[in-house]
């Protein structure tokens, strides 16, 4: 079949046209051999590569997808919502809580029921990656690309501070691809924390460098805990993350961050209106919070642009919790309907400080 020509290396990958409503999901796979989808036979132009008498400019060639086992650091690759160019820096294993499957009767382990039903976790692989810098302009309205936020170090502080194009990505959501470039991907962290090795596969290996970051931020960084439901079409997936602790006025402050992507998996286009939050803290206490969008933005789910992902932080006087709440859309006919967001706790772990500094030694 056609699409396995890429797996033999005769269709090349170029840039991408983040104007034209970069949407890989829409198309259907074409060869059940290789998982390759029509998406992955087309040339694409980056917005910098606009038609208007600009040249495109090839950046790779697809790979298959895996269908078993995970990416290595070093893999290229672009990413199959937001279109951008990244590279794997290392992966991590999580526990996935889908309310949209039904739990089976023996699904007690590893089980969470904050809501109307027991869920079941099921393990799960995401990775840690770097965003090109050159594809950050173009997808800032769809996706934080300074959404990997620490706190400072300053005891009397409560300051965040964030490494930019640095992000999280499920498995389902590489488009692999591999390049002769020694520097294919553009940010401040590339060359320090990979190298071109031309003897391995993929072609770029972690340095001591990124092995050390990656274990003095450990846990800072660690994506453990993933939560999804679906409402009317509209997926909510939430990934907590827990930052560490401060003391503030003889008392203990603890803090998370948690990330969350909207995606409409319908042909009906939404506009996000409100938010509504329930925060319970182990002390006792229940926080409600209502507002209007979510990071100051009330973004537009379409079948073009079928996706909105942001991060947010919340903090609590006890070292866990529970969040929970929904998003009110609103349907082009002036038509509301709420959206569940997925129960999902708030643990604290064994490191009781702050976060330490996160860029590399």
């Amino acid at each position: 079949m056609a699409a396995c020509a890429i797996r033999r290396g005769l269709l090349t990958l170029s840039a991408i046209d983040f104007s034209s409503g970069f949407n890989p999901k829409r198309a259907q796979p074409l060869c059940s051999a290789c998982g390759l989808s029509s998406f992955q036979q087309t040339r694409f132009m980056s917005s910098r590569n606009r038609p208007e008498g600009k040249i495109l400019e090839p950046v790779g060639v697809f790979e298959a997808l895996k269908q078993h086992g995970k990416y290595e650091t070093g893999q290229l690759f672009l990413h199959s919502v937001f279109g951008y160019r990244g590279i794997v820096l290392f992966p991590w294993h999580a526990r996935l809580y889908d309310r949209d499957v039904s739990p089976a009767a023996d699904s007690k382990p590893d089980s969470v029921g904050h809501g109307s039903k027991e869920v079941k976790g099921k393990m799960h692989t995401y990775y840690q990656v770097l965003i090109d810098t050159r594809d950050c302009p173009h997808i800032s309205q769809r996706s934080q690309t300074e959404a990997v936020t620490f706190l400072a170090n300053h005891d009397d502080s409560r300051a965040l501070y964030a490494i930019p194009g640095l992000d999280y990505v499920s498995h389902e959501d590489i488009l692999p691809y591999n390049s002769t470039e020694q520097v294919p991907i553009q940010h401040e962290l590339f060359e320090r924390f990979l190298m071109f090795n031309p003897s391995r596969n993929p072609l770029f290996t972690a340095r001591d460098t990124l092995r050390a970051w990656q274990e003095k931020n450990h846990p800072w960084l660690e994506l453990s805990d993933v939560h999804r439901e679906t409402t009317e079409n509209i997926r909510v997936t939430v990934i907590p993350f827990y930052m560490g602790m401060r003391e503030a006025q003889n008392s203990h402050v603890y803090w998370w961050r948690y990330c969350i992507r909207l995606e409409n998996l319908g042909n009906e286009v939404v506009q996000l209106r409100e938010r509504h939050w329930r925060i319970f803290s182990l002390s006792g206490t229940l926080e409600t919070v209502r507002g209007r969008g979510v990071v100051g933005k009330e973004p537009v789910l379409s079948r073009e642009q079928p996706a909105f992902q942001y991060s947010s932080h919340v903090s609590l006087q006890a070292p866990s919790g529970h969040m929970w709440g929904t998003f009110c859309f609103e349907r082009t006919d002036g038509s509301h309907f709420d959206v569940r967001i997925p129960p999902f706790s708030l643990e604290s772990n064994k490191y009781d400080k702050a976060s330490p500094t996160g860029y590399p030694l």
